[in-house]
């Protein structure tokens, strides 16, 4: 089980981890805002998940970064969200690894991804 606990501050909301990371987040300069740290929640859970199984397969990328982008149905929901690589392998096996690699993990791999396209229940308990 995974668990943040998120609370208004003096200068907005933070939330954190059982581990001691903590994340400002909210609307002014400076912070993420809520979507944000989902499209970086999904960039992340991709992208730490590629790294390691593309090493393993003895394919050490040059650069690899990705950049994620969200449409909107309304304005309250999410139509897409886009994760779009930028690679730099050290040849054209390493490409072909990677690709294989970024599928598989997108596919079978990556909670967020998954959740988000499987349509993840979200309850909500009020307490006080």
């Amino acid at each position: 089980m995974a668990y943040v606990h998120v609370e208004r501050t003096e200068d907005g909301f933070v939330a954190r981890n059982d581990r001691g990371a903590e994340i400002t987040m909210g609307s002014s300069e400076g912070v993420f805002s809520p979507l944000e740290l989902l499209l970086a929640a999904v960039g992340g859970c991709n992208i730490m998940t590629v790294e390691p199984l593309t090493a393993q397969r003895g394919q050490r990328l040059i650069r690899l970064a990705v950049d994620v982008t969200s449409e909107k149905a309304a304005p309250t929901l999410l139509e897409s969200v886009t994760v779009t690589y930028d690679v730099e392998p050290p040849s054209e096996e390493a490409r072909e690894v990677f690709e294989a690699v970024a599928q598989r993990v997108h596919e079978r791999h990556c909670i967020v991804s998954r959740s988000l396209e499987q349509g993840t229940e979200v309850r909500v308990i009020l307490n006080g």
